[in-house]
């Protein structure tokens, strides 16, 4: 039997019963926060998925992911939230990618565009007005119903820190801590209405709240600092998702023990994502935390990358015998599917999970 010969029917429902813990799920399934673009193209040109349809067709691109995603068997699309942005001082690379096929590197500036009130008040803000729903409204008619849309929201601490740089941030807690609050609050403010704005589209099955609070060995800032600044806008997310009938997800990179009873029990999520082997293997997180929220992803971005095929089908299995059991927990990468991995390595994880 060759690469993905095993086939995998979308349903959504099934992932929110094995998400909300109902239940040890009849098949695995799988999830991811992204796919980078050059990984997209080499299986969409692998497997011809875009063949029926036309690039000139205004819904070239999210057919195309629609494709892609029933093909890899998710039971979610992703939709980003075009014209909703925060604009970001950012530094190119002057070296060309080390393969063609990689995107040029880019990273937030050191020094943010907000260091002072005056800056505040002229940073060009997003508005919910900005936002081009023609994508939502068309998979809002279109999605097939075993799927569901995600829409991603809840950048907080991210979009603070990008905005000051990080370490303005940490020394304006002390010598700005009015500036700070008002950024975070506008920040907050601003996701809490696109949610709002979003409710309005049945087919979104869950919000994603995807926001950086940790790295290798502690939060991002002062654990307090983060539950009095930032986890009270991501419980304001959690609970207009709910009230909605959706599952409010959380991706967050790094180690972040001292607020995942927050996350939990405070903020209410359904799921947390992002885990590497270096901090906490996905297999001691579902131990830890697995009978009160989902665990997602897991599979450590090194190993994906470094491990022979044979090596991540083995993992694979290791990570899903302990994961499994009672549901809450979804396949995938550590983070995402970046450029970077051997997309053949990314399918043989896809492949032995089908197997599984």
């Amino acid at each position: 039997m060759s690469l993905l010969d095993i086939k995998v029917k979308p349903d959504f429902e099934a992932f929110r019963r094995n998400i909300l813990r109902q239940g040890t799920p009849e098949r695995v399934h799988h999830l991811e926060l992204l796919i980078d673009g050059a990984i997209k193209d080499a299986i969409v040109s692998r497997y011809d998925l875009d063949r029926a349809l036309r690039p000139s067709d205004p819904f070239f691109s999210i057919k195309r992911d629609l494709a892609l995603h029933r093909f890899l068997g998710m039971d979610t699309l992703y939709i980003w939230t075009a014209g909703f942005d925060f604009p970001i001082d950012r530094v190119h690379s002057d070296a060309p990618p080390p393969d063609p096929l990689l995107a040029q590197r880019t990273w937030v500036a050191r020094s943010g565009p907000i260091q002072t009130w005056e800056d505040f008040e002229r940073y060009p803000w997003p508005s919910v007005k900005n936002i081009d729903l023609r994508p939502w409204e068309w998979a809002e008619r279109n999605l097939p119903d075993d799927m569901a849309m995600v829409e991603f929201t809840g950048s907080i601490l991210e979009m603070v820190s990008q905005s000051m740089g990080y370490e303005a941030l940490c020394m304006g807690l002390f010598e700005k801590p009015d500036l700070v609050d008002a950024i975070f609050r506008k920040v907050g403010e601003l996701y809490v209405e696109q949610a709002r704005l979003m409710t309005q589209f049945t087919r979104i099955g869950a919000f994603w709240g995807s926001d950086d609070m940790g790295f290798r060995s502690q939060t991002l800032l002062p654990p307090q600092a983060l539950r009095e600044k930032c986890l009270p806008w991501h419980k304001a997310l959690a609970r207009i998702a709910h009230e909605a009938g959706k599952l409010y997800l959380v991706h967050c990179c790094g180690r972040v023990d001292a607020i995942m009873d927050d996350l939990i029990d405070d903020v209410g999520m359904d799921g947390k994502h992002s885990y590497e082997d270096a901090i906490m293997p996905v297999e001691e997180a579902k131990t830890r935390w697995g009978g009160r929220t989902a665990i997602l992803g897991g599979m450590d971005m090194v190993f994906i990358c470094r491990a022979s095929e044979a090596e991540i089908r083995q993992r694979t299995r290791e990570i899903l015998d302990a994961c499994m059991p009672g549901g809450g927990y979804c396949l995938g990468t550590g983070n995402s599917v970046a450029d970077y991995i051997p997309v053949d390595h990314y399918l043989a994880m896809v492949d032995e999970g089908r197997r599984y």
